[in-house]
Formats: structure tokens, C-alpha cells, sequence
């Protein structure tokens, strides 16, 4: 599958073996009476996310970024903003193989808690790492978009131009020692087209940066969507709400 945008000076394709598929995700919770989801299916969710490590797959992005990162599962706390509570990125070895680890999920105890919009593809860029970017940001900002009518319409020129212009900022966000984890490709099978997840030290972080890409027009030829959360463990975040008395503390 060939990239919808060339290489430019921020990003590049990735060239590390196939194409990782990648697991987007939203979660809204529905665990409102007790019994409907019980430390039993969170118990379950994590032996099967367990499973899907030893199998190959990226649960914690920090990872993406220095592989000798914890493998522990993480996800976003984003209840606080949005109207969904929690979000995430995995990576798994193919899209086969992402399809049926989600399925595993929901089937363990996922559904139960959570109404979920899962969105499957493939990484397109390499990841990039900030100016004096650390491994201790607390915070990440994931960007869906899809390009809209006027890209449709514009000229290949019009495109390289806009790509160019969308790098300074991206460079900024560099600057601002935000580390991005490439770019992910969903039109596969999703209404938006990419992906994009960041690394930042805190919301404002991700104010200041989208303030820079609107100097440059990057909204113009695209549309959209923009979740920020607080990095936690997905054992945290997959607490049921009601205790039944029978907490395992995994």
C-alpha cells in the first residue's frame, strides 16, 4: 500500500520489515449497574492482553519510541474533555492479527464495560522524537483526520506546497518537545484517513503546537478530530465501577 503523501522533511516511510498494523481506539463507559462488568472480565481483558504481547504486539506507544520501555498496556484518560473516557493506540503484527485481538477483547469482558469505536490500519511514517524530548511525558494528543473536498481538488503542486507548509509545523511541534509516533493509515476500512499520536508534557503543550499548525493552514484541505488524555495503565483505566467484593489488585 503505497502512501497517500510523499516523504517529507519531518517524516519518512517506514522501512523496518511489513507494515505494523495499528489498533485505534475509543471507549465510552457502560458499566452502570453493578454485575454487568466485575474484576472477573478485567482480570480476563488483562490475561488476554498478556497474550497478545507475548504474540508480538505494541501495547504501550512509549515503545515505539525506545523499545526497552515497559510492556505494560497503557491507554489515555480522556473522560475529563470528552465525551468518551478512554483512548488508545495498539500495534499488532498484521491486520488479521489486529482484527482478531480486538474481537479477544471484547470478548473476555471489553463489551461489557465499554461501547467502542475501533479503527484498523497500518503505520505509514516512522516515529520522530522532539528537540531535548524525555521519556517522562505524562500526557498524549491523538488527531484523526480525513482530507476534504479542496484536496480533492488540488493540483499535485498545490499538495507538495501544502506538505512543505505543514512541515514548519511540524517542526515546531518538535521544538516543542513533543515526540510523534509517525503516522497511522485508516482509510482501509475508516472514514478518517490518518492518524496521529503524540507524546506531550501537558495539555497546553498541545494547544500551543495546533496553534502553529493553524498559522500554516494545515486545517484547510482536512478535517479533524482531537483527543487528549493523561497516559495510565489500561489495568487502571479497565477498573470496573462497582467493587464486588472480589478484587484480584493486577
Amino acid at each position: 500500500m503505497s502512501a497517500l503523501t510523499g516523504d517529507t522533511d519531518v517524516f519518512t516511510a517506514e522501512t523496518e520489515g511489513a507494515p505494523r498494523a495499528c489498533i485505534v481506539f475509543t471507549g465510552t463507559r457502560q458499566d452502570v449497574l453493578p454485575g454487568i462488568y466485575t474484576e472477573e472480565h478485567r482480570v480476563a481483558i488483562l490475561a488476554v492482553l498478556v497474550d497478545l504481547e507475548a504474540e508480538g504486539w505494541v501495547l504501550n506507544q512509549r515503545r515505539v519510541f525506545d523499545p526497552k520501555e515497559p510492556t505494560t498496556a497503557m491507554g489515555l484518560d480522556t473522560g475529563f474533555t470528552h465525551a468518551h473516557d478512554i483512548a488508545g493506540v495498539f500495534e499488532a503484527p498484521s491486520l488479521d492479527a489486529a482484527l482478531a485481538g480486538t474481537v479477544r477483547l471484547e470478548k473476555a469482558g471489553w463489551a461489557r464495560a465499554f461501547k467502542t469505536e475501533w479503527m484498523i490500519g497500518l503505520r505509514e511514517f516512522a516515529p520522530v522524537v522532539g528537540k531535548r524530548a524525555h521519556s517522562d511525558h505524562g500526557w498524549a494528543f491523538m488527531a484523526l483526520w480525513e482530507w476534504n473536498d479542496q484536496w480533492c481538488e488540488a493540483t499535485p503542486l498545490e499538495r507538495d506546497e501544502y506538505d512543505l507548509e505543514c512541515d514548519i509545523a511540524f517542526k515546531g511541534d518538535l521544538d516543542h518537545e513533543v515526540n510523534i509516533s509517525g503516522r497511522m493509515r485508516l482509510d482501509i476500512a475508516h472514514g478518517w484517513h490518518h492518524l496521529g499520536y503524540w507524546e506531550i508534557a501537558g495539555p497546553d503543550v498541545a494547544d500551543c503546537a495546533i496553534r502553529g499548525h493553524e498559522t500554516v493552514a494545515d486545517f484547510k484541505f482536512t478535517t479533524s478530530r482531537h483527543i487528549v488524555g493523561r497516559i495510565l495503565p489500561l489495568s487502571t483505566l479497565i477498573a470496573p465501577k462497582h467493587d464486588n467484593g472480589k478484587a484480584a489488585h493486577v
